[in-house]
């Protein structure tokens, strides 16, 4: 009878709760009595919280109801059936708190939706960003596969020659005074850039380049595989790998011109050739290795690689372009930091020379300038104005095929050994430059030269190191210039001599020698200021010949001669700005 009464209770209660449309009620057990409450009361144990919405009546389960009279309350509360009623009551609770997390995460998803959008749309305005360093204007993606720069630089020069005394020019009335003057020595604007991340390219214009006879041309035009961080190929025009002076960028040049020997031997041939390398770069050493043919752009006199005796078009019967093989190993065996050095290195390179002979066994262009091929050497006195040749071989090749003196370069051979220390705001470099002369009627003639030069940095900088290019790189001054006096830039003094031979055997070239006195100014990274005073200790070309060996009036003596004994100095400056 007890167990029916507390079954009755138990119905009315959940009855109740079938006919309110929403509630919520607390039950209480007696300990004693084992009787269900809606209300606490002394020896009275909360079971739980029943609650009951409308909306959800129709997937509520119903409490279920013990089926046996005959169970006791004692075994009733020990079922599922009366836990079932808190259970059923916190199940409800936790399927509200499910509804309640599922909106919350339904909210938080659409937020993070827009949110993803609006990064999207920031990446996108993101995707390119610009900034200015040491590589110019640089753009590039987020992501880094793509990337562009524009720089270029602009270098006006002056030069004053207060001491010229040269003798009358042979066989003429003309003096053979160099020029003073100014002019604008380079005018270069390129791009460069990557790709893919492992590939960049360069492509360089020099709007004014040469020495008057070519007003343009192009200097690098390559693209380059980056294989690894050390390991890189490349294709297309670029400067061949010899020489430490050459292998510095003339923006970064000690003294405003490159040394006799350098300019006579491998940037006269013109530098910059076509063709396809491979270079490998670590920290402490580097090579460099090409097979070259001759340059993009003009064929004239000025912008081939056999200069002024030279090919002047392709097109026009002139014979097959001229190739070279040629490397450079260098490195530093000793270093204590990237301020203190010492940089050696070896260069070599094999250089085929054509040249083109008509059906009946003369040369194309005998005694002019350009048209037949061959190959001349000359020399100005490291003037940045006038670079008139104070020395000069003539060409090489000479005479008709049927005439027994005549003479036919088939190639030279160039071999080269550099030196270059650094010791904090002290540094020494040196060359050694040497061109042996191969073909008909040559016997071991060669050319040789050489430099030296000291300078230091009053201001505490050191020279910087370029890994790859195994040569000098840009000055970052201490504390660059401002106008009130908080920085004056860096400032750098510098002599050296230099000394050229091109007299050897059937070549009668001329020597010279002279001194160099430098005083830079780096205001900031990106501008310097230079000032060189030249003096010449020596020109000899009292064995120039007059003429050619078959008699045509050959350019080396005509001009060259007049130079003999002459006296020489020159005061020069130069502006570089770049960027």
């Amino acid at each position: 009878m007890r167990l029916f009464r507390h079954t009755m209770a138990i119905i009315v209660v959940i009855n109740l709760s079938v006919m309110s449309n929403a509630f919520a009620l607390d039950l209480y057990v007696d300990t004693k009595t084992k009787q269900i409450f809606a209300e606490p009361g002394p020896g009275r144990v909360h079971m739980g919280t029943y609650e009951k919405s409308g909306q959800a009546s129709a997937k509520t389960e119903t409490p279920k109801i013990p089926a046996a009279p005959s169970q006791t309350m004692a075994e009733f509360s020990k079922t599922t059936e009366m836990p079932e009623l808190a259970t059923t009551h916190e199940g409800d609770k936790t399927k509200g708190d499910r509804l309640t997390r599922l909106r919350e995460k339904a909210e938080k998803e659409q937020l993070k939706g827009q949110v993803s959008v609006l990064e999207e749309r920031v990446k996108e305005v993101e995707k390119i960003h610009g900034n200015f360093d040491d590589r110019g204007l640089h753009w590039s993606t987020k992501d880094g596969n793509f990337s562009v720069s524009l720089n270029g630089r602009i270098q006006p020069a002056s030069q004053y020659n207060f001491i010229n005394e040269p003798d009358p020019a042979f066989g003429t009335n003309t003096p053979n005074e160099l020029n003073s003057g100014m002019n604008i020595r380079r005018a270069r604007l390129g791009v460069e850039g990557t790709f893919y991340k492992v590939w960049d390219y360069k492509f360089e214009y020099d709007f004014s380049r040469g020495n008057g006879s070519v007003g343009s041309g192009i200097t690098d035009a390559f693209v380059r595989l980056n294989h690894t961080n050390a390991l890189s190929y490349k294709i297309g025009s670029f400067k061949e790998p010899f020489s430490l002076e050459e292998a510095a960028s003339n923006r970064y040049l000690t003294f405003i011109e490159r040394h006799m020997s350098v300019n006579s031997f491998v940037d006269n041939p013109n530098t910059y050739k076509t063709g396809i390398g491979a270079n490998y770069a670590v920290q402490r050493w580097q090579t460099g290795l090409a097979f070259q043919t001759e340059p993009i752009g003009s064929w004239s006199a000025a912008s081939t690689s056999v200069n002024a005796n030279g090919n002047q078009s392709r097109n026009n019967g002139s014979g097959d372009t001229g190739w070279q093989g040629i490397g450079r190993i260098s490195g530093r065996p000793w270093m204590e930091s990237e301020t203190k050095f010492m940089h050696v290195g070896i260069s070599a390179g094999h250089t085929a020379v054509n040249t083109q002979y008509r059906a009946d066994g003369t040369m194309v262009g005998e005694g002019s300038n350009g048209g037949g091929g061959g190959m001349s050497f000359f020399a100005f006195p490291g003037t940045n104005v006038d670079r008139t040749n104070i020395l000069n071989t003539g060409n090489l090749s000479t005479g008709a095929l049927s005439d027994p003196l005549h003479r036919r370069v088939s190639s030279y051979d160039r071999y080269g050994a550099e030196s270059w220390l650094v010791y904090g705001p002290f540094s020494a470099q040196g060359e050694y430059l040497r061109t042996n002369i191969n073909g008909t009627g040559y016997n071991d003639e060669h050319l040789t030269g050489y430099y030296g030069f000291a300078s230091y940095f009053l201001t505490g900088e050191s020279k910087a190191y370029h890994v790859r290019n195994g040569a000098a790189n840009r000055i970052k001054p201490n504390r660059p210039f401002q106008w009130n006096g908080a920085g004056w830039g860096a400032w750098e003094v510098a002599a050296g001599y230099d000394y050229i031979d091109m007299n050897s055997g059937v070549i009668k070239g001329g020597k010279a020698d002279m001194v160099r006195f430098g005083l830079n100014w780096y205001p900031h990274s990106n501008v310097k200021f230079q000032s060189n005073v030249i003096y010449m200790l020596d020109i000899n070309t009292a064995g120039t010949p007059t003429t050619n060996t078959n008699g045509y009036s050959g350019g080396a003596g005509a001009r060259t001669n007049g130079w003999n004994n002459a006296e020489f100095s020159s005061f020069l400056t130069q502006v570089t700005v770049d960027f």
